[in-house]
C-alpha cells in the first residue's frame, strides 16, 4: 500500500491511498477558489441525560442530493473540479468540508471515499479493495487517536437516502470525538457491571461464546471472525461482527483477521441485498465500528467489533423510530432475531 498525502485549495487535508506501492501522486492541483472552512461547532453537556450533544448550525447548507454529474466525491475532469483533484483513485481520505466536529478542542471529521465509481457500492468492491478500505480505517485510527484532544475514533458508513445519505457516491465517515460515546459508555458500564458479577469475566468474550453455543442466530462463522443477530437486536436485520480474538480497536487486528476480513463483510453486504429479494432497490444500512476509547483505563476490556443494521422491515416497509423508540430510547422490533438469522443464511452466496 502506498499513502499519498496533500492539501486541498482551502488547507483540508487528502489523502490516497493505493495497493500499488509504486504510485507516484502529484500534490493537488486544486483550482478552486474555496475560502477556509468555518464552522460554529459547540459541544453542550446535556445535564439530566449526561450526554454530550453537537451543536453545528453550519451544516445546514452542506450539498445536498446532487445529480450523478454534480458530485463532489468522483474524481475531478477538464472544467469540473471536485473534492478529489485526481483523474481517477482507488481509496480517498479528506478532511469535511461541513464537519460536525472542528477545532482543536472539538475534533475532526473525515470523508472516506470506497471507489472512484459513482454508481458502484461496498458490496461490489473486490477483496483486495475492501482490504484497502479497512487499511485506510486502521491508518486513520491511528492519525486520529494521536490528536491531544480525540478520545474515540468512530469509522462508520451510511448507504441509501432513507438513512440520510445526502450524497449518493459510494463512501463513509471518520468522526474523532473529544469526548467518550454515550453509546460506548453505556457498554463499558454493562462491561464492569458483568465483570463484577461474575468474578472478572469479560462480557464481550462471554456474549459472543454464548451466541455460538445457542447457534440459532450465528449468520457466519469464519476461521477469525463471527457474525451473529444479536440475542435482543434493536433493529429488523441486524449483524454483529466480531474477531475471535478479542482486541480493542482496529489497530490490534492481527494480519490473520485482516486477511479474511475482506471475505467475511463483503459477503455480509450482499446478503443484506439480497434479502428483500432482487427486484428490490438496494438496502439501505448503516454499518458502524465500535472501538475502544483512548486514554481510558477501561479500554482493554472493551471488544472490537463492527455493527451493521437496516432499517427496512420489509419489502416498501420502513422501520421508524417512532414514539417508544424515540422518546423512551426502548425500541420494538418486529422481526424476531432468529428470523432475520435464518433469513441471512438462506440468502448466503452459492
Amino acid at each position: 500500500m502506498r499513502k499519498t498525502a496533500t492539501k486541498l485549495a482551502d488547507g483540508r487535508e487528502l489523502i490516497y491511498y493505493d495497493l500499488d506501492g509504486d504510485v507516484i501522486r502529484e500534490p493537488a492541483d486544486d483550482p478552486r477558489p474555496l475560502p477556509p472552512v468555518a464552522t460554529t461547532t459547540e459541544i453542550r453537556h446535556d445535564p439530566v441525560l449526561g450526554d454530550d450533544v453537537v451543536i453545528a448550525s453550519h451544516r445546514q447548507t452542506r450539498t445536498f442530493l446532487p445529480p450523478a454529474e454534480a458530485c463532489p466525491l468522483c474524481p475531478s475532469s477538464p472544467g469540473r473540479p471536485t473534492e478529489i483533484p485526481a483523474s481517477d483513485y482507488e481509496v480517498a481520505v479528506f478532511e469535511n468540508r461541513f464537519p460536525s466536529l472542528a477545532g482543536e478542542a472539538a475534533g475532526r471529521c473525515e470523508v472516506v471515499c470506497f471507489t472512484s465509481d459513482h454508481h458502484a457500492s461496498f458490496a461490489a468492491l473486490g477483496d483486495d479493495r475492501a482490504a484497502l478500505v479497512l487499511a485506510a480505517w486502521t491508518d486513520r485510527t491511528a492519525e486520529l487517536a494521536a490528536l491531544p484532544s480525540v478520545r474515540q475514533v468512530f469509522c462508520f458508513e451510511n448507504r441509501g437516502e432513507e438513512i440520510g445519505v445526502t450524497l449518493g457516491h459510494p463512501h463513509g465517515q471518520i468522526y474523532a470525538y473529544p469526548f467518550v460515546a454515550p453509546r460506548t459508555e453505556r457498554m463499558l458500564a454493562s462491561a464492569a457491571a458483568h465483570a463484577a458479577r461474575t468474578g472478572g469475566r469479560n462480557l464481550f468474550d462471554d456474549t459472543v461464546a454464548a451466541e455460538h453455543e445457542d447457534g440459532r442466530r450465528v449468520v457466519l462463522a469464519a476461521g477469525h471472525w463471527t457474525a451473529f443477530v444479536p440475542y435482543a437486536a434493536h433493529w429488523p436485520y441486524e449483524v454483529h461482527l466480531y474477531p475471535r480474538r478479542r482486541v480493542p480497536d482496529l489497530l490490534a487486528l492481527d494480519d490473520a483477521a485482516r486477511t479474511e476480513f475482506p471475505q467475511v463483510y463483503l459477503e455480509l453486504l450482499r446478503r443484506f441485498d439480497r434479502i428483500f429479494g432482487t427486484d428490490q432497490p438496494p438496502t439501505p444500512y448503516v454499518s458502524a465500528w465500535h472501538q475502544a476509547p483512548f486514554q481510558d483505563p477501561r479500554r482493554d476490556e472493551f471488544a472490537l467489533h463492527l455493527e451493521l443494521f437496516t432499517v427496512r422491515r420489509a419489502p416498501g416497509k420502513l422501520k421508524f423510530l417512532a414514539g417508544s423508540e424515540s422518546g423512551m430510547n426502548v425500541f420494538i422490533n418486529d422481526v424476531p432475531p432468529e428470523t432475520a438469522a435464518e433469513r441471512l443464511r438462506e440468502v448466503a452466496s452459492e
